[in-house]
């Protein structure tokens, strides 16, 4: 038997280490009970991603650290190091491994820039002033105990505040906006926000736009409208969205000329201050087949807030000759004639539409209620 033994241990040592000489880890419960955490916050096309493990103040003895976490359990200033190359080091922000921060995108924390990718966050608590939050390049290692400044890709200052009892750590985010958020870590009484903004959101956007109109989302008009219509909405990119509309209307296997696809060309047209274009084009747009009775009615509309009365009295008849007696042309027609001071008239046409509102339709029924009131009085009902 002894002569077996060296071997058998010799087939442990391979089992354990396995071919490759790594050793196998067990899947255990985390140390500490500290359990595993992550928050994600998307911020348009960019996400910020926090994972982290959450100690609770109550230790696992079941003591009651409450007021004794920060100064004590998380000391403030840079601690000393009894493992690890580091000779004192910031906190963890958490417990066990590195908290991970990971950005998709370039972006901007505290008003500094950061590469897209994955970081080590830390913190260097202050009892008195604001605190310096790190984030190291140094992503993949167990707390800080081989925290090297020298891999440092950011700090900041950050400024504690008082906040609701929190039990458990808690990474999450306010002030969500489209290109920027704040993220807070919460824990006891306090909580650590610090800002993250992606700089040049609209021109991520308008990348996407443009990757994504080559492949085929671009075999749809549809798409070209709604590309343009993004670049109106952003007064922003007008040439290149002229080129877009014209395609909508005209590209190979793709364009379709219709009120979408026209008026949407003629609103560009007018952004770029072209107006003589863009009204003569949009007369082609409400005078498309295609063009529908709200259609119609809604740039009669849009007249009107451009006070340009006359010309809307003009979109609001020809509606009411291509859709007779229809509600929302006499609606139109009584905005029209009203904006002309023809308040008699308008109420006649509002009358009509009353008589005419969908059953059940109880919005517009009162709308057209209240501009009958007003008629009556002799008031203006745009």
């Amino acid at each position: 038997m002894r002569t077996l033994l060296p071997t058998f241990c010799c087939l442990l040592g391979w089992m354990a280490f396995g071919a490759s000489g790594l050793l196998a880890q067990l899947t255990l419960p985390p140390s500490g009970g500290n359990q595993r955490a992550g928050v994600t916050q998307y911020m348009g096309l960019a996400s910020v991603t926090i994972t982290y493990h959450s100690p609770d103040v109550t230790a696992p003895n079941g003591d009651d650290r409450r007021g004794k976490v920060w100064g004590q359990l998380v000391p403030w200033g840079l601690a000393p190091n009894g493992f690890g190359t580091a000779k004192e080091i910031p906190w963890r922000a958490g417990a066990n491994e590195n908290t991970v921060f990971t950005v998709s995108h370039d972006v901007r924390v505290g008003g500094k820039p950061l590469p897209a990718g994955s970081y080590g966050l830390h913190l260097i608590p202050a009892e008195n002033g604001p605190w310096t939050l790190i984030l190291s390049r140094d992503y993949q290692a167990w707390g800080s105990y081989f925290y090297d400044a020298g891999h440092d890709a950011l700090r900041i200052s950050v400024v504690p505040e008082k906040a609701p009892y929190h039990e458990w750590l808690t990474y999450g985010f306010r002030d969500r906006q489209l290109d920027r958020c704040t993220a807070v870590l919460s824990w006891e009484e306090l909580a650590i926000p610090f800002e993250i903004e992606v700089p040049g959101m609209i021109d991520l956007y308008l990348d996407q736009v443009r990757a994504e109109l080559t492949n085929n989302q671009g075999f749809m008009w549809q798409n070209w409208v709604q590309a343009v219509q993004f670049c109106l909405q952003q007064q922003t990119n007008l040439e290149e969205a002229l080129t877009w509309a014209d395609m909508a209307i005209s590209g190979p296997f793709v364009g379709q000329a219709n009120f979408a696809t026209l008026s949407t060309k003629a609103a560009v047209l007018l952004a770029l201050e072209r107006e003589t274009e863009a009204a003569e084009l949009m007369s082609q747009a409400i005078a498309h087949p295609t063009a529908s009775v709200f259609q119609i009615h809604q740039y009669g509309r849009q007249l009107l807030a451009q006070e340009k009365v006359d010309e809307a009295v003009a979109v609001f008849e020809l509606n009411a000759e291509r859709y007779p007696d229809t509600w929302p042309v006499h609606v139109g027609l009584a905005r029209g004639y009203s904006a002309q001071g023809k308040y008699k008239k308008a109420l006649k046409h509002a009358r009509m539409a009353q008589d005419n509102v969908p059953e059940g339709d109880r919005l517009n029924a009162s709308s057209v209620a209240s501009m009958i009131e007003k008629l009556g009085r002799g008031e203006d009902v745009n």
